[in-house]
């Protein structure tokens, strides 16, 4: 799922997420820079679509966490969509925050009953934003967005900074939200009509009343930022940049990794491109996984690779399929074994292991659909993401794997 006005919200359509288990704290393995070269991955999976909430005609997943909950978007009949939760694949429909929209549209980590996205409300922008929300929703509405906690079966927004909108992405098993916000200041590096205020990276806390604390952007020119994911060790990875577009763009000119508790971005990196460094997972090893610009992009224009980054190698792209120039990196688990999508034609749902690109098409022979972006992966190894059934529907997938 990338942050675009052209739709390279396009990770296979729409996307989704999964949690709960007792209250706690998860131990956190200690940092080892795995990526994965040790991990055993299945030699074939089984395939099952997951089918839409509320009589919808479609259905994107885009997390699952290790209790087997996957999450992403309905598209219902009326043509919005809604955040959806499966659970034994079952789903259900989470609801809005008054407004026609919802998404869940990263991965969520939490096992003990929190699911976070971004919800349209019933308010009006008075500054006519498009905001975020707007590349993922099937069309602009004018609504206010905001992120959301579910819990215990109802949806709650979060705060900003004083300013409109605000969106989640990601939540750990301490209840710890990232996402970004809007502040009440109008940022002159905004470049596009749709976007005024100045907005930057937030971690809300579900412990103490969803106190929201900032994530600032690199020190120098940098006005904005975004918090995209974050582990059990509290540690964040986002994009800094420029307002732009909020958000993509120049506004993800750097790739950027916080620690929570101290909030000291720390440049990883990118390929030579200022455009489009986007982080989108990072488990409790450190290792941190996403898309970026390729070196010979052409000014802004999206023209992403998929990266890994470990403390020790830096960001190293990962390789695509034969022929296909272009891949995202979207979810990462803790033995190291990454799932995305590569792209030429048709997007084409792929996992890493180690160096290795594998197109996980190849190891479901039983599926008669087309598996079109993997967004997730628990340490159990399942795969959740978005595939093109055998009759042309978009539709939410789970990959479980099957011993040999």
């Amino acid at each position: 799922m990338s942050f675009t006005r052209v739709r390279v919200a396009t990770i296979g359509g729409v996307l989704v997420l999964p949690l709960m288990v007792s209250a706690g704290t998860a131990a956190v393995p200690a940092e080892t820079g795995n990526v994965g070269r040790d991990q055993p991955h299945a030699v074939e999976y089984v395939v099952a679509e997951l089918g839409p909430a509320s009589g919808g005609t479609a259905s994107a997943s885009n997390s699952i966490n290790n209790i087997g909950w996957a999450a992403g978007t309905s598209t219902l009949p009326e043509g919005v969509v809604h955040a959806t939760l499966w659970r034994d694949g079952m789903p259900t429909d989470l609801g809005t925050l008054g407004g026609p929209n919802s998404a869940v549209l990263w991965p969520n980590k939490n096992t003990n009953g929190l699911v976070v996205g971004v919800a349209e409300t019933a308010e009006m922008d008075p500054n006519g934003e498009a905001w975020s929300c707007s590349a993922f929703f099937p069309s602009e509405t004018g609504r206010v967005c905001l992120g959301f906690v579910w819990e215990d079966g109802e949806m709650r927004d979060l705060s900003t900074f004083g300013g409109t909108h605000g969106f989640a992405t990601g939540v750990n098993n301490d209840g710890l939200v990232v996402g970004w916000a809007e502040t009440p200041r109008k940022d002159p590096s905004c470049t596009d009509r749709d976007q005024v205020l100045e907005f930057v990276g937030a971690v809300w806390d579900t412990r103490r009343g969803d106190r929201i604390r900032m994530l600032k952007p690199l020190p120098g020119d940098d006005s904005a930022s975004t918090g995209n994911a974050i582990n059990d060790r509290g540690q964040v990875v986002g994009i800094s940049g420029s307002c732009d577009q909020a958000v993509g763009r120049l506004s993800a000119r750097t790739a950027v990794l916080w620690h929570a508790a101290r909030g000291r971005p720390i440049d990883l990196g990118n390929f030579g491109s200022e455009a489009w460094n986007t982080p989108m997972a990072i488990n409790n090893h450190t290792v941190v996984v996403g898309f970026a610009n390729a070196a010979d992009a052409e000014g802004a224009d999206f023209d992403a690779v998929p990266f890994r980054w470990t403390r020790l190698d830096g960001m190293q792209q990962l390789d695509t399929l034969e022929g296909e120039p272009n891949g995202q990196a979207l979810g990462i688990n803790d033995h190291g074994l990454v799932g995305g999508l590569s792209r030429a034609e048709r997007d084409t749902a792929v996992i890493w292991k180690g160096d290795e690109v594998i197109d996980l098409n190849d190891l479901t022979p039983g599926y008669d659909g087309h598996l079109d972006y993997a967004g997730d992966i628990n340490d159990d190894g399942v795969i959740t993401g978005g595939a093109t059934s055998a009759d042309g529907q978009n539709v939410a997938f789970i990959a479980t794997p099957v011993d040999d």
